[in-house]
């Protein structure tokens, strides 16, 4: 079974990686452009600081409960059926953000498509669900940038588009995606290890007691995991997101930066957190998964107030490319790190829960940021973000490495006849 399935994986794996890349291009892409809009968007709209913060918080509500539905159905119906409707939902809701006039218009429409957002986290399940474990950390890892590409393609096409036309034409073009849903539909088949959970579990039917989570808190390992992890994403996605929402407007309305100069020097510390991605992933191979990810929550924590306190005109662009690469150590292992917390029968809606619980809960960040630069100013938010990196970190030194292999099944699941039939499923011999 093991040497069947990890050949079929070592077959496919390079295009599911090319289009599960992608796919997280465009989802940074997304996430970065509400950012790079929102000063147009408060203007044209009137929005005061709590309001636009609250847009972000409304993205955040809306991908925790996308993603925690998303991963649900991922383990039940597939991983490659949840991504192509999540990308689906959320291509045409950025082309229809477009034409709306209003808070409540913008609000409605993107929390709506902010729950195809949410489901995207379930690409590094996807991806790991093929890749050997010997590399699996460094793939992932490379995996991760395709988010930090995602900010640089939108911060290119926002440097083009946003002074000769309206915000609304960013959105329009984010509406493109859509044909690569299609692609994925057509070429990537679901992953052997979850092809072979499934088959396993057919002949006993389903009873109300294998509802994903019943089975989850059931289990005294699968209960830690997903409880460290709803933590420990709660605090690193609080810090991720409120930076993402607030460093543009920071950059020029704070440090008095110009948009173009604003625009490069973001492009400058995503490209330095593509480097922070993959030296993770590959450090993460060779040593822990565990050890990098708190190394680059810790190391995020101690620098951003550095950053905040520190900075001058002249040093501000050396002082970003330092936390950019910080800010994409853990980005770059923790794909590989939460997916290899969990068996495959509960891969899809442990992953999706417990970082989305993450999500829901990092919906106040936005709003907190703006509450406190109201009352004082956005770089005391960014104290404020330094703190909840930490203790991401804290909680991770709970959960360890290598737990399950991805790019198998679960072997206590079949024995006998039930464990060749489902071989067969997963390899197509059925």
């Amino acid at each position: 079974m093991k040497t069947t399935t990890s050949a079929g994986n070592a077959n496919r794996w390079p295009l599911v990686f090319a289009l599960g890349y992608l796919a997280l291009l465009v989802d940074g892409a997304d996430v970065m452009m509400y950012g790079l809009t929102l000063t147009r968007i408060k203007s044209e709209f009137g929005l005061t600081n709590v309001e636009a913060g609250a847009l972000g918080s409304l993205t955040l509500l809306g991908m925790a409960i996308g993603g925690i539905l998303g991963g649900w159905a991922s383990d039940s119906f597939g991983r490659v059926r949840v991504v192509v409707w999540a990308m689906m939902l959320f291509s045409v809701g950025a082309g229809l953000l477009g034409l709306t006039h209003s808070f409540v218009e913008f609000a409605v429409v993107r929390f709506i498509s902010s729950m195809g957002i949410g489901c995207m986290v379930l690409v590094s399940t996807l991806v790991a669900e093929y890749v050997p474990m010997a590399r699996r950390s460094l793939i992932l890892g490379m995996l991760q940038t395709a988010i930090s590409a995602g900010y640089i393609t939108v911060i290119a096409l926002s440097t083009w588009i946003l002074p000769h036309y309206s915000w609304r034409m960013l959105f329009y073009v984010a509406a493109a995606p859509v044909l690569l849903a299609v692609a994925i539909h057509f070429f990537v088949p679901e992953p052997p290890s979850w092809r072979m959970s499934e088959a396993a579990a057919r002949p006993s039917g389903r009873r109300w007691h294998d509802n994903r989570y019943a089975l989850i808190f059931a289990d005294r390992e699968a209960r830690r995991m997903f409880i460290f992890w709803s933590l420990a994403s709660v605090f690193a996605l609080s810090g991720f997101y409120g930076l993402n929402n607030w460093l543009p407007t920071y950059l020029e309305s704070e440090l008095h930066i110009k948009f173009s100069s604003m625009t490069g020097y973001m492009t400058a510390t995503w490209v330095v957190a593509f480097i922070g991605k993959i030296v993770a992933g590959w450090l993460g191979d060779r040593w822990s998964r565990r050890g990098v990810y708190v190394l680059g929550c810790i190391g995020a924590a101690v620098f951003l107030p550095v950053m905040v306190l520190f900075h001058t005109r002249e040093n501000i662009a050396w002082l970003m490319l330092v936390f950019g690469f910080l800010y994409g150590v853990p980005l770059g292992t923790i794909g590989t790190f939460m997916s290899e917390s969990f068996e495959t029968r509960i891969r899809g809606t442990a992953v999706g829960g417990s970082y989305n619980v993450g999500r829901f809960c990092s919906g106040a960040a936005p709003v907190v940021i703006g509450y406190i630069a109201t009352q004082f100013s956005i770089g005391m938010g960014f104290l404020v973000v330094g703190a909840v990196f930490f203790l991401s970190g804290v909680m991770a030194l709970f959960i360890p490495d290598r737990l399950h292999d991805t790019s198998e099944g679960d072997p206590v699941q079949a024995s006998g006849e039930t464990r060749q039939g489902a071989l067969a499923a997963a390899t197509g011999r059925g």
